[in-house]
C-alpha cells in the first residue's frame, strides 16, 4: 500500500475526514433550522423547503410507528421513482429509527419476492404506478402470520404537482391519484392528514441506517449494512472533496435508490442546505432546461447520459454555463465525449469508483489534476491496494490484481448472511480489508485504473447484472432447458445481456429469440433481461459438470460481432 498519490491531494483539504457524532435525519433537522424557507427539492417547478421537508417527514415516521407498527431496526422496504415522496419516505424511515431497503423500480414481483423474504420487511413504501407489482405480497395468510408485507403506504407523484409548468411532464407523473385496493394499502395523503408525532429520535452514528442490494455470484441479492457514520462519510465527504456549499444547486438525475445518486444528489445536498432539482427519469431537454432556469452549479451523471446530454441537437439554444463540476462513474468516460466537454463548459468529467458495499466513492480523481478513464484516489482515511488474487501479496505498479479497500465507509457485512460476509473480506497484516471482486492497476502517481472484473457482472450503463440472478429468472420459461447468460458488447450501453439457450427438444425450431426476448421483459428489469438470445444444442460443461460460462464469455469477445 503507498502513499504515491498524496503529492496529488486537494490543495486545502485535510487528509482526515472528522464525521459529526450525530444520525442522517439529524442533517434534516440542522438544515431546517438553518435554511427553513430556502428550496430543499424543486420537482418541475415546484420547491419544497427544508422546514416543509422535515415537517411532512416526521408526520410520515408518525404513521410508521403508529399505524404500521414500525420499531427500532425494523427494515421498510422504498420503492419508487426519484421524486419528492422517496427523499420524503427515506427520512421519514430514519426518523422512526428504523432501516431503509431501497429497491430498482425496475424490479417486478417476483424479484420482489426475495427483498421482502430477505430483509424481513413488514412495511413498503411504494408509489402509484408500481402498486401492482407489490400488491401480490401484501397481506394474506403470511402477513397474518408475522412474515411478508403488512403495510403498504402509497404515493402519487402528482400530489405535489402544486405550480403551473412548462416543462415536459411524463404521464406517470402527472397521473392523478387513485385510492389503492389491498389490505393495509394507505394513500400517502392520508398518512399526511393524520398529523401523527413519532416518539423520540434515539438512532445512533453506529446503527444501521440504510441497506442497499447488491447480487453476488450466486445470484442472490444481498443486503449491503451500512451506518449512519458509513452514509455520512460518503454523504459529507463528496461535499468536501469538491467544494459544495450550501448555496449549489444540484441537478439530480441518478436513481436514489442506488447508492451514487443517494449520497452525491439527495444526502449530501441535505447536509449542506444545498437545493436539489429532482428529475424522476433522464431527460435530456429537461435537464438543459433545468440547468438554465435554476442555474445548476453541480450534476453527477454516468457517462451515457453525459453522451446523450451533448448529442442534444437543441442544447445551443440553452445557456448551460453555470455547470461548476461534472462528476460520476459506473463506466469510463470515453476520451472525445470528456473533450467536447471541456471544450463547451471549460470543465473536466471527473470520475470516481465505489459501490454498494462502500456506500459509493472510496477512490474518486482529484478535481485540479484528474486522469482520463480513472479510478482516482482513494478518498479520506481510505486505503486501497493491488494484491495477488491467490496469494494476497501487494503488487507493484501496472500490475494487474484485484482491489482491496478499507475505511469508513466499508459496509458491516451482508444481511443474514454470514457466508457472503466472509468471502467478501480478508484479514493482511492483522487489518481487515474489503475484496471489491474488481481487477485493477495503479500507476506510478498513485492513481488507479480498472481493468477487468473478478466477478461474474455485466456492467450495462452503469447497472450491474449479475448472469445467475438472470439466468435463475429464465428458468421459469416452459421451453427454456438450459440458460447461460454473459456479456455482448454494446456500441451505447458498453455492455449488454446475452442468453445462450437450449431449448427442451420438443419446443426446438418452434421458439424464436425475439418470443424469448419479449418473455423475458415481462419476467424481470428492463436492465437485466437479454437483449440477445442464441439457440445451442448444448452448453459446454467442465469435467465436473459445470456450466462453463467462461468459454461462452471469450468466444463472445472474440467473434466478429463483438
Amino acid at each position: 500500500m503507498s502513499d504515491r498519490h498524496l503529492p496529488f491531494w486537494p490543495k486545502g483539504l485535510s487528509r482526515h475526514l472528522t464525521l459529526p457524532e450525530t444520525t442522517v435525519w439529524h442533517n434534516a433537522e440542522v438544515s431546517a433550522a438553518r435554511y427553513p424557507d430556502k428550496p430543499y427539492l424543486l420537482f418541475y417547478d415546484t420547491p419544497i423547503s427544508f422546514s416543509r421537508f422535515r415537517d411532512e417527514a416526521e408526520r410520515l415516521a408518525g404513521w410508521l410507528e403508529q399505524r404500521a407498527g414500525v420499531r427500532a431496526g425494523d427494515r421498510v422496504l422504498l420503492y419508487m421513482q426519484n421524486s419528492p415522496q422517496f427523499v420524503l419516505g427515506y427520512y421519514a424511515i430514519l426518523r422512526a429509527n428504523a432501516i431503509v431497503v431501497p429497491i430498482n423500480p425496475m424490479n417486478l414481483t417476483g424479484e420482489l419476492r426475495h427483498y421482502v423474504a430477505d430483509s424481513g420487511a413488514r412495511t413498503a413504501l411504494v408509489s402509484q404506478e408500481l402498486f401492482a407489482h407489490i400488491a401480490p405480497l401484501l397481506g394474506g395468510p403470511q402477513a397474518a402470520s408475522g412474515e411478508g408485507l403488512a403495510h403498504a403506504l402509497v404515493a402519487s407523484y402528482s400530489d405535489y404537482l402544486e405550480c403551473e409548468t412548462d416543462l415536459t411532464v411524463p404521464e406517470f407523473i402527472r397521473a392523478p391519484r387513485v385510492a389503492p385496493d389491498a389490505p393495509g394499502a394507505v394513500p400517502w395523503c392520508d398518512a399526511l392528514a393524520a398529523g401523527l408525532k413519532p416518539g423520540p429520535h434515539a438512532a445512533r452514528p453506529d446503527d444501521l441506517c440504510v441497506m442497499p442490494y447488491t447480487s453476488g455470484t450466486t445470484g442472490k441479492p444481498k443486503g449491503c449494512m451500512q451506518t449512519h457514520r458509513s452514509v455520512q462519510h460518503t454523504a459529507i465527504g463528496g461535499l468536501q472533496w469538491f467544494g459544495i456549499t450550501q448555496d449549489a444547486t444540484m441537478l439530480a438525475v441518478l436513481p436514489f435508490f442506488h447508492v451514487t445518486g443517494m449520497q452525491g444528489s439527495m444526502n449530501g445536498p441535505m447536509f449542506a442546505g444545498a437545493t436539489v432539482v429532482l428529475l424522476p427519469r433522464w431527460d435530456r431537454e429537461a435537464a438543459a432546461q433545468l440547468i438554465q432556469r435554476y442555474r445548476v452549479t453541480s450534476w453527477t451523471a454516468i457517462p451515457t447520459m453525459v453522451i446523450d446530454f451533448l448529442a442534444n441537437p437543441r442544447l445551443g439554444q440553452h445557456d448551460i454555463s453555470s455547470i461548476q463540476r461534472m462528476s460520476g462513474g459506473g463506466a469510463a468516460m470515453p476520451e472525445a465525449v470528456a473533450q467536447r466537454l471541456q471544450d463547451l463548459l471549460a470543465i473536466g468529467y471527473v470520475e470516481g469508483y465505489g459501490l454498494s458495499e462502500t456506500m459509493a466513492p472510496t477512490h474518486i480523481n482529484p478535481p485540479a489534476r484528474p486522469k482520463k478513464q480513472c479510478l482516482g484516489i482513494p478518498i479520506f482515511d481510505t486505503e486501497a491496494m493491488i494484491v495477488d488474487v491467490e496469494t494476497l501479496r501487494e503488487l507493484d505498479v501496472g500490475e494487474v490484481g484485484e482491489i482491496l479497500v478499507r475505511g469508513p465507509q466499508v459496509f458491516q457485512g451482508y444481511w443474514g448472511n454470514e457466508s457472503g460476509t466472509r468471502e467478501a473480506f480478508v484479514e493482511i497484516d492483522g487489518r481487515r480489508w474489503f475484496r471489491t471482486g474488481d481487477l485493477g492497476t495503479v500507476d506510478e502517481d498513485g492513481y488507479f485504473f480498472l481493468v477487468d472484473r473478478l466477478k461474474r457482472m455485466i456492467n450495462a450503463s452503469g447497472f450491474k447484472v449479475w448472469p445467475a440472478e438472470v439466468e435463475s429468472l429464465m428458468y421459469a420459461h416452459p421451453d427454456i432447458q438450459e440458460a447461460c447468460v454473459i456479456a455482448a458488447r454494446d456500441p451505447h450501453r458498453g455492455e449488454t445481456v446475452k442468453a445462450v439457450v437450449v431449448l427442451k427438444a420438443e419446443r426446438r425450431g418452434q421458439v424464436t429469440a425475439e418470443e424469448i426476448v419479449d418473455w423475458a421483459r415481462g419476467q424481470m428489469a428492463a436492465y437485466k433481461a437479454p437483449r440477445i438470445v442464441e439457440f445451442v444444442d448444448a452448453l459446454p460443461r467442465s469435467g465436473t459438470g459445470k456450466v462453463q460460462w467462461r468459454a461462452l464469455q471469450d468466444a463472445e469477445m472474440a467473434s466478429p460481432a463483438a
